[in-house]
C-alpha cells in the first residue's frame, strides 16, 4: 500500500468513526429516552427498564432492580450507548452518506433496515444473555416504540451533518 493509500484510509476511518460518534450520541439519547419513557407510561417507572439491560453484566436479577443505582442504571445506560453505537457505524457505513445527501427515502429506508438488523440481532442471533434486556420490564408495543426510535433517529442524525459531506 503507498503512501497516500494509506493516508487516504486513515483520513475515510477518521471520518466514518467522527460520524458514527455523532449520529450515535443522538440515536443513544433517543433510545434511552424512549426506555425509559415506555417505561414510566407501562409501570410508574422508568428506571427499572434501563436497569434491565444491565442484565448482560449482573444477571436476571438485574430486571427486578427498580431504583436508580450506578452498578444497573449506569451500566444498563452504558450498554445501551455501546450498542447503539455499533448500530450507528453500520448505519454510517452504508447508509449515512445518502441522508447527508438528502437521499430521504434511502435515509429512511437505510433507518428501517439498520433498526430492523438490530432487532434480529438482538432476539435471534445473540445468546439471551445479551439481548437489549428492557424487553423484561416493557410490552412488545414498546419495544417496538424503542426500535422505531432507532429507525428515526439514525437518518435524521445523519441528515443534520449534510453539510458535511
Amino acid at each position: 500500500m503507498n503512501g497516500r493509500l494509506l493516508e487516504n484510509a486513515m483520513l475515510d476511518l477518521r471520518t466514518l468513526i467522527a460520524r458514527t460518534m455523532q449520529t450515535s450520541v443522538r440515536a443513544s439519547i433517543a433510545t434511552t429516552a424512549a426506555v425509559a419513557v415506555c417505561g414510566q407510561v407501562e409501570d410508574g417507572n422508568g428506571i427499572a427498564p434501563l436497569n434491565a439491560i444491565s442484565h448482560i453484566i449482573w444477571g436476571e436479577s438485574a430486571a427486578r432492580e427498580t431504583a436508580a443505582t450506578i452498578d444497573h442504571t449506569l451500566a444498563g445506560v452504558g450498554l445501551n450507548t455501546a450498542a447503539i453505537t455499533a448500530w450507528s457505524a453500520v448505519y454510517e457505513l452504508r447508509f449515512g452518506r445518502a441522508a447527508r445527501k438528502g437521499e430521504v427515502a434511502a435515509a429512511v429506508v437505510g433507518g428501517i433496515s439498520t433498526a430492523g438488523l438490530a432487532y434480529f440481532t438482538d432476539y435471534y442471533v445473540v445468546p439471551k444473555r445479551l439481548t437489549p434486556g428492557f424487553e423484561k420490564r416493557l410490552s412488545a408495543v414498546s419495544t417496538f416504540v424503542v426500535y422505531s426510535t432507532l429507525a428515526f433517529t439514525l437518518p435524521l442524525s445523519s441528515w443534520m451533518m449534510r453539510d458535511a459531506d
